[in-house]
């Protein structure tokens, strides 16, 4: 006769562990882990943005902004930007029912500036990721294969560098004729070399380091490397590069537009003062037909640039640490 068998003991059997009831359920999947590790430096990224008053601030007003040229429907009359359909006279100062007066035609001055918002934020977010897009994908082959390539690629940085960035952008619009997708295109244009030579400074340092170097030995491509080891920690510099370009982009499509190559079936920031300075609006006195779009202009580029600045300072952590 065989020995009764003993029980094994809780915990040493053979077969998988079950999950006690009531415990969360383990990441075992690599994508899993990846969007915790992600979470987890969002959160970090957050909790340091906080800590900068000026980024609070510049976030603030860009969030103040934006939901106000959203809900633009919801609380305006888009007609009443034609002139036909314009509720005012001629050049009214301001008063209860128009807060910052009429133009030459008796449109409102407000309303032109909340739509005129929507078109000049457009312009120049999609032009500042375009620039920083060409910016960082020149930076990093100039970086990641050396030899004539990166000579040519320099080249041709320090071509666009040297050249006045307005005068060239000038040039392409009248080329190309006066339109958003060419504005939006001469400024992609005309503004990415910076960003390309700080992706290639940055992606030699990236490329020393000895994680890419064994991602190397064991074989990975060129795709690998960059997308997988380059890019990712090329992202704080990109991001911090990028808020700062949308100031830069935003007053280069007031410049064109104010020099009349702006886009003459929209309304933009720049339009307005084009056409108040046609309107003889200094010479008449009327300040409330100037100074709107100018503060909204003022406002928007320095919000940017306290949102770059605030996170070029929790990203970088040298400037973390010296403040």
């Amino acid at each position: 006769m065989s020995a009764p068998s003993t029980p094994a003991p809780p915990g040493e059997t053979d077969g998988p562990r079950a999950t006690p009831p009531g415990s969360a359920p383990r990441l075992t999947s690599a994508r899993a882990i990846t969007w915790a590790r992600r979470r987890k430096a969002l959160a970090d990224f957050w909790r340091q943005y906080r800590r900068q008053s000026a980024g609070l601030v510049g976030l603030g007003v860009l969030a103040f902004i934006a939901l106000a040229t959203l809900l633009a429907p919801l609380y305006t009359d888009e007609s009443q930007l034609r002139a036909v359909n314009a509720p005012g006279e001629r050049l009214e100062s301001p008063s209860g029912e128009f807060w910052f007066g009429t133009d030459e035609v008796g449109r409102s001055i407000l309303l032109q500036v909340i739509w005129g918002a929507r078109v000049s934020l457009q312009i120049g977010i999609v032009a500042a990721v375009l620039a920083v897009g060409l910016g960082t994908l020149v930076g990093m082959m100039a970086a990641h294969y050396g030899g004539w390539a990166s000579w040519l690629l320099m080249r041709l940085t320090d071509w666009f560098i040297v050249l006045p960035s307005l005068v060239l952008a000038i040039a392409l619009v009248v080329a190309l004729g006066a339109s958003r997708f060419t504005i939006i295109l001469a400024i992609a244009l005309t503004s990415w070399a910076g960003t390309a030579r700080l992706v290639r400074a940055q992606t030699m340092s990236i490329e020393g380091r000895p994680y890419l170097e064994r991602a190397r030995a064991l074989g990975a491509g060129h795709w690998h490397q960059m997308s997988r080891h380059v890019l990712p920690n090329l992202m704080p510099l990109i991001l911090a590069s990028a808020t700062l370009q949308v100031s830069s982009a935003i007053l280069t499509e007031a410049s064109l537009s104010f020099l009349g190559l702006g886009d003459p079936s929209t309304v933009s920031w720049g339009t307005i003062l084009e056409r108040a300075f046609h309107a003889g609006a200094i010479s008449y006195g009327a300040w409330w037909y100037m100074l709107p779009p100018g503060f909204a202009i003022l406002a928007v580029v320095l919000a940017f640039t306290l949102c770059g600045r605030a996170m070029e300072t929790v990203l970088n952590p040298r400037l973390r640490g010296a403040r």
